[in-house]
């Protein structure tokens, strides 16, 4: 199965002039489906959440390429996930034509305290709205993600003018970051899959933020156990957490 997320490596792919080689992680021929290598393949945990939030992911260059991207994970879990690839001086139509699609309601996600103050919303607004008896269906919640290593997302911000118009979505949760796969001097910077479960909680979707957070969880004990040749344990608490969340809602079993 691809995605738009796949979709774009290979674009970038067939643009390069010389093979990508990822620093650190597993070393081999890896699966197209997760980039994982053959041994610790995941693809059939993967999970498929139904939202009417979407996810739009603008991408630094070679992001696609990365096997740790965790953009990647998104757009295996969420069905409306767009991956458009960043570049200082064009912009690709199709986000353009995203971004001013009547059905969606677009939130550039970023920290407010870099952004000037009427920018900046904390809150979603819901995607059903009550009026007297009547339930009414508001715009679809489209949250638009820099996803880049902290120093290129700010030159992202800057330099994408065509976003300047969006309201900008500050996250104020108090957790930490998991993410063990690229090293962060602050444990406040989440990897652009945690995001996405932040937005998608804000949203209302909350199977969805819990199905994304554990398939992270597995993803990344795949990862690692790779990088070290170990084993996985399949029935460790983040595979059973995820196996629990796959389970039809409601189903109690």
């Amino acid at each position: 199965m691809t995605h738009a997320v796949s979709r774009l490596r290979t674009a970038r792919l067939a643009r390069s002039s010389k093979p990508f080689l990822a620093r650190g992680g597993p070393r081999g021929a890896r699966c197209a489906g997760c980039r994982l290598i053959p041994s610790h393949c995941m693809c059939a945990l993967r999970p498929a959440v139904l939202t009417r939030a979407g996810v739009c992911l603008v991408m630094a260059d070679i992001e696609p390429l990365k096997p740790s991207n965790t953009g990647w994970l998104i757009a295996d879990v969420l069905a409306d996930t767009s991956a458009f690839g960043w570049a200082r001086t064009e912009v690709d139509p199709a986000l353009l034509a995203m971004l001013a699609d009547p059905q969606w309601q677009p939130y550039l996600v970023f920290p407010g305290e870099f952004v000037a103050a009427e920018r900046v919303v904390t809150e979603v607004l819901p995607i059903e709205a009550q009026d007297g008896k009547e339930v009414r269906e508001g715009k679809r919640p489209l949250f638009v993600l820099l996803d880049a290593t902290w120093p290129e997302a700010r030159k992202m911000f800057r330099k994408s003018p065509y976003l300047d118009h969006l309201p900008v979505l500050s996250l104020q949760s108090e957790q930490l970051s998991n993410y063990r796969l690229r090293r962060s001097k602050r444990n406040d910077h989440f990897c652009t899959s945690e995001v996405a479960a932040l937005c998608l909680a804000l949203a209302g979707e909350t199977h969805a933020a819990q199905t994304l957070e554990a398939y992270l969880d597995v993803f990344t004990n795949h990862y690692l156990n790779a990088k070290q040749q170990l084993p996985v344990d399949m029935e460790d608490a983040a595979h059973q957490r995820l196996r629990s969340l796959r389970l039809p809602q409601g189903s109690g079993a």
